[in-house]
């Protein structure tokens, strides 16, 4: 510490006085000092000291500025916060303007006409406002906006104080002011965020309101917190009377109007629970109550808030049509009664005939291929025989199939159908037939694979069927044209023309009625007159419709349409599916095992044919859903593969009792479906599928999606 010289210090001042005391402490005080009251005087020099330090603090402060005026206004002093928040220099100022000069002019004017009206008496718009109350001894702070140097403005709060002298006279005024900025703008996004509030609760009561329904908000004891304009018309009640009462008193019983509120707050929702509303003149409304829990942002329950609707003039009109349909309803009973009993007689009687027929035909076989070789008119009998037989067959399935098809049980598997494929099968099978009488058949070339969105063994059946009739009802060495026609982007057209005899409007309008074979019925041609019955609603179970175009000696044009679907590909085998089994599979890795859930043959065939190329899986098959539920329950495998649409239980409802059962629950399932719209992807993965394949499969795509299920059961 540096010393310091008694020759540097006034000691005229006490604190110098015992400063130098202090300094030489064997030098006694002057005479006429008592001790304490030269300690006081160091005190009190002291206070004065920090009081000038604090001073200087605050009249330096950028923080807030600090205007001080003399008693007519002029600026005496202007510290450096005022400095910083106006832009001007002290020296600029001061004893040159007064704090008015730096004011909007219009406040001022404004703040002076408020005065002068508060105090009832005339106040000049200057800097007479500004320190009106102040001069007055009254406490004033207000709100106003400060002009800068550069002509810019903000807001500011400001706190005047008048400085007065010792006889309590003003010499002048203190305004101490802070840049209000910061809070306007708070304030400005404070007052957009109270109006968006307000708007919004003023929509969300124009919603509560406009709603033809009664709707009620209550807490979990069922006490009404809220009712609309339709709650207070059911009631006959009052928005603040139905506030506060229980939610049970305005109903015909109130047990049950309880039972609902606690049902909801078990539930957290119920719907169309019953109702009856008694409105206080005693009228009785039905309503159907549909509720739901509702919570704070916290997600603490509320309360419940319910919906009543009234279902008064439905349940009236129900109970009318209820009693007007019961002849109905007991008439449309007794046809499907005696619908059902045909349908059961015709696939009983079927299976009656089938068991006879396979004997006659059996043998009838075994007679022809026997050793020694018949004889020419053993030959000639066997063939009768067979002839007939088989044609007896083809009757009983033609009837079989319409007991089928009306009853509704026909299962159908659509999926993209080769055409060229189908209509090559069916002209092999039909060409013996045809030649017989001499008629030739005419066949499309496709120069570009079609396909239809079809079942094919039905859409085969469509076919024969269509064939068969052009070929029957045709004349002599006759002719018998098929053709197919793009009808629009996605419909395709299918027809039969012959040459036959065609047919008179009558007889078109007879064309589609059981047993009816427009007067052939003692002709050569033998028939049931049921198979174009059969074809049309088969081919309007497809999506489709048929049709015919007949001219009266030129022949008929029969013709189907369905809808067309792009070709499917089947992308060539990867280098790494050809490998040999030894290089698939390492040597004692051991082996996963697919199940396979799938009831069309082809499909089934040709993951088999993949399957066998990997050694390190074992295939297991199943053709329905309940099969493969009980297979996957049995043996575990590590990854399933099934169709969608299957028979009996479909694939979603198997998926869902795999995953409800702990024992299968882990099992990757991965669905192959020929829903390949986007919806019924994304429908199949929100379910559960691990995956969702499309048909026609994808190889690379198929194989990596198994690797990817194993090796995820693996982990």
């Amino acid at each position: 510490m540096q010393n310091l010289s008694c020759a540097n210090i006034n000691f005229s001042t006490p604190l110098a006085r015992f400063t130098q005391h202090a300094m030489n402490p064997n030098k006694s005080l002057e005479v006429g000092h008592d001790a304490q009251e030269v300690v006081t005087e160091v005190r009190h020099e002291e206070a004065v000291i920090k009081a000038g330090a604090l001073q200087n603090a605050i009249f330096n402060s950028a923080n807030f500025s600090s205007i001080a005026t003399d008693a007519k206004g002029v600026i005496q002093i202007f510290n450096v916060g005022a400095e910083r928040m106006l832009g001007y220099l002290a020296e600029e100022v001061m004893n040159t303007i007064t704090p008015a000069e730096i004011s909007d002019p219009h406040e001022l004017i404004t703040r002076a006409r408020a005065l002068s009206a508060e105090f009832d008496t005339p106040i000049t718009p200057g800097f007479e406002a500004l320190v009106f109350k102040a001069s007055r001894g009254i406490e004033d702070i207000y709100e106003l906006t400060y002009i800068r140097k550069d002509g810019s403005r903000f807001p500011a709060v400001v706190s005047v104080t008048a400085l007065r002298d010792i006889d309590k006279v003003i010499i002048g005024y203190l305004l101490i002011g802070t840049d209000n900025t910061a809070r306007k703008q708070v304030e400005a996004e404070q007052m957009k965020l109270d109006q968006r509030l307000r708007d919004q609760q003023f929509y969300t009561r124009s919603l509560i309101e406009s709603n033809i329904d009664a709707l009620m908000t209550t807490d979990p004891a069922g006490i009404i917190t809220d009712v609309n304009k339709q709650m207070e018309a059911l009631t006959g009640c009052t928005r603040d009377e139905l506030i506060g009462a229980p939610f049970k008193s305005y109903f015909t019983d109130p047990a049950r109007a309880e039972a609902g509120i606690k049902l909801v707050l078990s539930n957290k929702k119920v719907t169309d629970y019953e109702l009856t509303a008694c409105a206080r003149d005693g009228k009785e409304t039905v309503v159907s109550y549909n509720a739901t829990t509702f919570y704070d942002r916290d997600r603490t329950l509320q309360g419940v808030f319910g919906v009543a609707r009234d279902v008064t003039e439905r349940k009236r009109f129900e109970q009318a049509l209820q009693e007007t349909n019961v002849e109905m309803e007991s008439a449309k009973s007794a046809a499907e009664k005696a619908n059902l009993a045909k349908s059961d007689f015709l696939s009983g009687m079927s299976h009656e005939l089938r068991s006879p027929l396979n004997a006659i035909l059996g043998f009838a076989q075994l007679m022809a291929t026997a050793s020694p070789t018949p004889s020419d008119l053993q030959k000639e009998s066997i063939t009768q025989i067979l002839q007939a037989g088989w044609h007896l067959l083809n009757l009983i399935n033609e009837i079989l199939d319409l007991s089928v098809v009306e009853s509704g049980k026909v299962s159908l598997s659509l999926e993209p159908v080769s055409l060229s494929d189908v209509l090559s099968e069916c002209q092999t099978m039909m060409e013996a037939q045809a030649q017989q009488r001499g008629i030739r058949m005419t066949f499309p070339k496709f120069e570009q694979p079609k396909f239809v969105w079809a079942d094919q063994t039905r859409l085969k059946q469509i076919v024969i069927n269509l064939l068969s009739n052009a070929i029957k009802y045709n004349q002599d060495n006759g002719q018998v044209t098929v053709d197919y026609t793009a009808m629009s982007s996605d419909r395709i057209r299918i027809s039969f023309k012959d040459t036959g005899a065609g047919l008179t409007p009558d007889k078109k309008a007879q064309l589609f009625q059981p047993f009816n074979r427009l007067g052939q019925e003692a002709g050569s041609v033998a028939g049931t007159g049921i198979g174009l019955v059969v074809t049309k609603q088969l081919v309007e179970l497809m999506g489709g419709f048929l049709g015919v175009d007949s001219t009266v000696g030129e022949g008929s044009a029969f013709w189907f349409e369905l809808r067309s679907t792009p070709t499917p590909e089947l992308k060539p085998v990867s280098p790494e599916l050809a490998m040999t089994k030894t290089a698939i599979r390492p040597i004692d890795a051991p082996q996963k095992t697919l199940l396979y859930i799938e009831d069309n043959p082809a499909n089934m065939k040709l993951v088999e044919r993949l399957i066998d190329r990997r050694t390190d899986i074992k295939l297991l098959t199943a053709v329905n859903g309940s099969l493969g539920i009980a297979l996957a329950r049995a043996s575990l495998p590590d990854v399933i593969l099934m169709d969608i649409n299957l028979p009996g239980i479909s694939g979603i409802e198997a998926l869902k009792v795999l995953r409800e059962d702990a024992a299968t629950a882990h099992i990757p399932v991965v669905a192959i479906s020929a829903n390949a719209m986007a919806r019924d992807i994304e429908v199949g993965k929100q379910l559960g599928f691990f995956r969702y394949l499309t048909k026609p499969i994808v190889v690379e795509e198929f194989m990596a999606t198994l690797d990817l299920a194993l090796r995820l059961n693996n982990e």
